[in-house]
């Protein structure tokens, strides 16, 4: 074999390795993207009850990035509905705790009642305020079925503030800053309720 026919041999081997990788990582890229939807799905939709809904909440984003708030910015947001009816609200929440950025998910059904709040990251002292990241998290349980009128804006803080809710103990920065981003939360949903749910939802 002359040096002439080596090199094209050569050539042509590289060429059906870089298509045959090509087209691996092609085929696999669909299947990956599905899986990482599924995680994403399992991990933002498990604050709503099975039930609770019947589309893709995913699919229905809000067009809510990088709304400022009082407390925290808004990242985006899901509509959650049920035979075509709005059912709820899920708002990806971004509010700055003790150690850097906490973000959260804050679901709220079509009545401005809160269905839950989830820690979707952290980065909070282990062992105190990054107690937020478990799930499910007693802590945050507390906030299930609140609303911006019950406890009302005052009772929206902690106790040492003059509030109605206790503090993840050794975290009152992480602490009121969770419930400050929730409070938010509550207010955005009830001064654009008609836009994020529409005017076909139950009063």
């Amino acid at each position: 074999m002359n040096r002439a026919t080596s090199i094209v041999s050569l050539v042509l081997l590289a060429g059906l390795g870089m298509g045959a990788t090509y087209f691996v990582q092609h085929t696999s890229a669909a299947r990956i993207a599905a899986e990482q939807r599924l995680i994403d799905s399992h991990q933002l939709l498990d604050l709503l009850a099975p039930g609770s809904y019947d589309n893709q909440p995913l699919e229905q984003p809000l067009s809510l990035e990088n709304t400022r708030l009082a407390n925290s910015t808004l990242l985006g947001g899901y509509l959650a509905s049920t035979a075509g009816q709005p059912s709820a609200v899920l708002l990806r929440s971004q509010t700055l705790g003790y150690a850097g950025s906490i973000d959260l998910l804050i679901a709220i059904d079509i009545n401005g009642k809160l269905v839950g709040v989830k820690t979707l990251k952290q980065s909070e002292t282990p062992g105190l305020g990054g107690k937020l990241a478990e799930w499910p998290n007693a802590w945050l349980q507390v906030f299930t079925g609140k609303s911006l009128t019950e406890p009302g804006d005052n009772g929206w803080a902690l106790k040492k503030d003059q509030g109605q809710f206790d503090q993840i103990a050794g975290a009152t920065i992480t602490s009121r800053a969770v419930i400050n981003a929730t409070h938010d939360a509550l207010r955005y949903f009830d001064e654009h309720r008609l836009s994020l749910i529409g005017s076909s939802a139950h009063e």
